[in-house]
């Protein structure tokens, strides 16, 4: 069983510098596809930093909504293609970060991404097959997706962001 884990992440690691060494021979987007590809990979840890701030620029309204766009493609078919559970529940994670910490225009056309091409957090169907452990996973991977889901849908309804009001933490613990 050890074994077959370790051919496994070997291969997610072959398969993530490959899509980065593609990204920069055929990409129109260099930067932002091989952020997205670092900042998802099939490594079990937080995406970095550095990755998530490249992907917070390159959705910023400073720059075109076509790059907004192109990222939030790029993060769908990252989600769409894999069946491991480290990339999808980093990609959600990048997404949700995005969500919270970037710019409005990234909702608004993860919105529009969402009536025109389908819902990329519709995850109901996903499963990570590999292991014990990441069929339990998986079950969490569908649920983050149907909680942002139903986020994305009550400002889509509401106008109304459920995060917004956070409650503050006093520091007096």
């Amino acid at each position: 069983m050890a074994s077959q884990q370790s051919i496994r992440k070997a291969l997610g690691a072959i398969k993530d510098s490959t899509k980065v060494g593609l990204a920069k021979v055929n990409s129109t987007y260099k930067e932002l596809d091989i952020a997205v590809v670092k900042a998802t990979n099939h490594v079990e840890c937080p995406p970095k930093e550095k990755h998530v701030r490249m992907i917070f620029l390159a959705t910023s309204s400073s720059r075109p909504r076509a790059d907004v766009a192109y990222c939030i493609h790029a993060l769908a078919r990252r989600i769409a293609k894999t069946h491991n559970w480290t990339v999808a529940l980093k990609s959600m994670m990048v997404i949700h970060r995005t969500l919270r910490e970037g710019d409005p225009t990234f909702r608004e056309e993860l919105i529009n991404y969402g009536r025109n091409r389908g819902h990329i957090l519709n995850l109901s169907n996903f499963k990570d097959d590999s292991s014990p452990q990441a069929w339990d996973y998986s079950a969490w991977v569908r649920t983050y997706a149907l909680f942002l889901e139903e986020r994305l849908e009550c400002f889509r309804v509401l106008k109304y962001d459920v995060e917004s009001e956070r409650p503050t933490v006093s520091a007096s613990c």
